[in-house]
């Protein structure tokens, strides 16, 4: 029984928790490597970009809120998200038609751009704290949980209780679907097709008819699609704070690259390495060890290798190690 107790205990505080985050990272990951494997530079505007689709999907839940329209049980946001998309999109193609396109057109050097995208990411910033404020914003509703802790005891009959947010679901079904959709379109379609030709080798695919336009211009599409999606996906599940996408950056970049940047399936392999390596280091041990050790018995201290406030520590360390160690990724991916 207790050692129920202990694996109960273990996937309330650990898997399920670090599963839904895993989602989120491997699509802003996605996102990342898409625009590295077809601009070929590292986009540092990018958490800005989920930030901003965020933003605005949340101005919408506001407003359909202020109306009386929801789609109850599940959150309000849903029903924001495409015109939250449709936003980010044009936010996103505004920004190459500005910025990215004159250095394209120059074929500057990829420092270059990841230079440019830093300058990108601070207007971006500065133009959602104008519109929205920098403080953490609610916009969730619907039912909360799906499981709860209590409700768990009582069936069961265990002293620990396993909760899942309805969120956390949302998250996971959603991240399924978009990466099911994502690869049947690059592996299906005309456009996904010469996408990946591009991708491969930019010169061949330019001998071959391919225009290259209308290859970046479906690029951003997706990128801010995915932007979107993970930004109001994480909000939903924890908060929105518009600065917390600049942190998040670096367990994205982390993902993208262990995973292999470039490589749609190492971004989310590499998403979900991150984010239960972050959960699993930071996560106190005490209470799981005492269910497996001797009755009475129980550790002196928490048992916790990082604190929470060090969560992000472990993203720079993999980055860090991968970059020393094996730079092309899991999946053999380009060289950051």
């Amino acid at each position: 029984m207790d050692v129920l107790n202990a694996l109960v205990l273990f996937a309330n505080f650990v898997v399920v928790p670090a599963t839904a985050y895993g989602a989120q990272l491997a699509l802003g990951a996605l996102g990342i490597t898409l625009i590295f494997g077809i601009l070929r530079f590292a986009n540092f505007a990018h958490g800005e970009l989920m930030s901003f689709g965020t933003m605005a999907t949340i101005l919408l839940t506001w407003f359909l809120q202020a109306q009386g329209a929801g789609i109850a049980p599940l959150p309000t946001a849903l029903l924001a998200l495409p015109l939250g998309i449709v936003a980010a999109i044009a936010a996103a193609l505004a920004t190459d038609r500005a910025v990215y396109r004159f250095y394209r057109h120059k074929r500057a050097n990829p420092i270059i751009f990841a230079i440019v995208s830093v300058g990108v990411m601070f207007v971006m910033a500065g133009l959602i704290r104008i519109i929205i404020g920098p403080d953490d914003q609610s916009f969730a509703d619907g039912a909360r949980f799906l499981i709860r802790a209590q409700e768990f005891r009582q069936v069961t009959g265990l002293k620990e209780g396993l909760a899942i947010k309805q969120s956390q679901l949302i998250t996971v079904s959603i991240a399924v679907i978009v990466v099911l959709l994502l690869f049947w379109f690059l592996q299906k379609t005309r456009s996904g097709k010469a996408m990946r030709a591009y991708s491969d080798n930019e010169d061949l695919a330019l001998l071959s008819g391919i225009d290259p336009d209308r290859v970046v211009t479906i690029a951003w599409i997706i990128t801010a699609t995915l932007a979107t999606i993970a930004g109001v996906l994480y909000g939903l599940d924890k908060t929105y704070k518009p600065f917390i996408f600049l942190q998040l950056l670096l367990p994205i970049f982390a993902a993208a690259i262990l995973g292999g940047i470039g490589q749609p399936v190492g971004a989310i392999l590499g998403g979900f390495v991150v984010a239960f390596s972050e959960v699993m280091v930071t996560y106190a041990y005490k209470k799981f060890f005492s269910y497996l050790g001797p009755e009475g018995w129980a550790p002196d201290g928490l048992v916790q290798l990082l604190s929470t406030d060090y969560k992000f520590a472990v993203s720079f360390i993999i980055l860090v190690a991968v970059l020393l160690i094996r730079p092309t990724g899991i999946i053999r991916g380009r060289v950051l």
